[in-house]
């Protein structure tokens, strides 16, 4: 294996986070091609470590195995570089696509170009359950826990951490294979805490900030998106019910169609998915205050979302060798994996009857969403069997999907 410099580690991961487009497992794909294929910067068997520990930690797998793999390069600034190139150009052009849908997004014809939009994102949802349900649902117990995770958000609405956590446990105290001794010893607790204290600081100072200069909004965003970041297993998918309730319903920030088109866009960009919590945030800002508030909003959860995946992978990167000789933690993470299944078909769901149906009632019995049949949109069905023609039967590409979808809305509204 070749290691390679500071220069090389910029060019490459500049060009890793230009191209990153099409979900978590596109971009692992092209970064296995450049890192391990072309360049033989690291070895089959380590990437594919590295990988397991990046779905272990809470937070885009794809971003932090790009961080990881610079850490592994060149230290703490080749993981800097490599995350920071991961994530910026989608994190721009998301930033300007908010705030040209914030300006522009209610006007006619922009709203019936995204109802292209909204009935493609819920083909992807549904493909993402396909995809995962295939490699996760091959045992009757990960089928049960993710038919458990699917009825305790849908039906009950029990919150998104509380299921994670519960999976977890379960996959945890469900097996019996011994620990097996790690290669390497692990690194000193002093360096533990040093990375911990730092990165910790990092993350929380803005909080501090805005909290202190009593900003009420922006404290509510920095402590929400914060949490985000701690319980975001499973990929982006995963959380993006959690999220959608909260700032839909609990805090009114924005409205269920602009969610939905939120999750349209952010398929669209380079980088990891939860760039969606930018778009979001940048949203909600500005309807409180305006443009500034707009990216003052935008920029913090940006910070409070990605600061934390830096700390998870320089606090446990050192530890990868100790991590994969502990199988309770594979088996805890195999347990999410299969309770994730469940979330995105909550996710799916949800996201179907605000999409097909006008009108969708909740509290009709415990949380089950309640749609009405005489409000079923003829055209939003139809834009629907559309996408699944063009996604899934003729297996067209995601980029060409959406743009035809969005013609396909705007046709539909001057026909109509």
């Amino acid at each position: 294996m070749t290691r390679p410099g500071l220069a090389d580690i910029t060019r490459v991961f500049g060009r890793i986070g230009l191209l990153s487009f099409g979900g978590p497992a596109a971009q692992i794909a092209l970064m296995h091609r450049e890192l391990v294929e072309t360049r033989d910067w690291l070895s089959n068997d380590s990437f594919l470590r590295a990988l397991s520990l990046c779905m272990l930690l809470p937070g885009p797998e794809a971003m932090q195995l790009a961080t990881y793999a610079g850490w592994r390069l060149q230290g703490t600034v080749g993981g800097l570089i490599a995350g920071a190139l991961f994530v910026l150009p989608g994190a721009l052009v998301i930033g300007l696509l908010a705030l040209g849908y914030a300006l522009y997004g209610q006007l006619p014809l922009v709203q019936a170009g995204f109802a292209g939009i909204k009935a493609t994102v819920v083909v992807i949802l549904l493909q993402a359950l396909v995809k995962l349900s295939r490699k996760t649902l091959t045992t009757p117990t990960s089928l049960a826990l993710a038919t458990a995770a699917f009825a305790a958000l849908f039906v009950f609405g029990l919150p998104f951490p509380l299921v994670i956590a519960g999976a977890a446990l379960c996959g945890a105290i469900g097996t019996s294979t011994p620990a097996t001794a790690p290669a390497t010893p692990p690194p000193t607790r002093a360096r533990s805490l040093r990375t911990t204290v730092l990165w910790g600081t990092l993350w929380a100072l803005p909080v501090l900030a805005v909290w202190l200069a009593d900003q009420t909004f922006l404290t509510q965003i920095a402590l929400f998106f914060s949490k985000l970041a701690v319980v975001t297993f499973g990929g982006a998918y995963a959380v993006l019910a959690y999220m959608t309730q909260t700032v839909v319903q609990d805090f009114g920030w924005i409205s269920t169609g602009q969610m939905i088109d939120a999750l349209g866009l952010a398929e669209t960009t380079p980088g990891p998915l939860i760039l969606v919590t930018q778009f979001v945030a940048l949203l909600a800002g500005f309807a409180d205050g305006g443009i500034t508030m707009a990216l003052a909003a935008g920029g913090l959860a940006l910070w409070v979302t990605f600061t934390p995946c830096f700390l998870w992978i320089f606090l446990a990167g050192p530890y990868l060798d100790q991590i994969a000789a502990r199988p309770r933690l594979s088996a805890a993470l195999q347990a999410i994996t299969a309770a994730v299944v469940g979330v995105i078909l909550n996710l799916g769901l949800w996201f179907a009857l605000h999409v097909l149906f006008r009108e969708v009632r909740t509290g009709v019995w415990a949380a089950l969403p309640w749609p009405t049949p005489a409000s079923l949109d003829p055209a939003a069905l139809g834009l629907t069997a559309l996408a699944a023609l063009l996604l899934l039967g003729l297996k067209r590409g995601l980029a060409e999907t959406l743009a035809l979808m969005a013609l396909a809305g705007l046709g539909l509204s001057v026909l109509t």
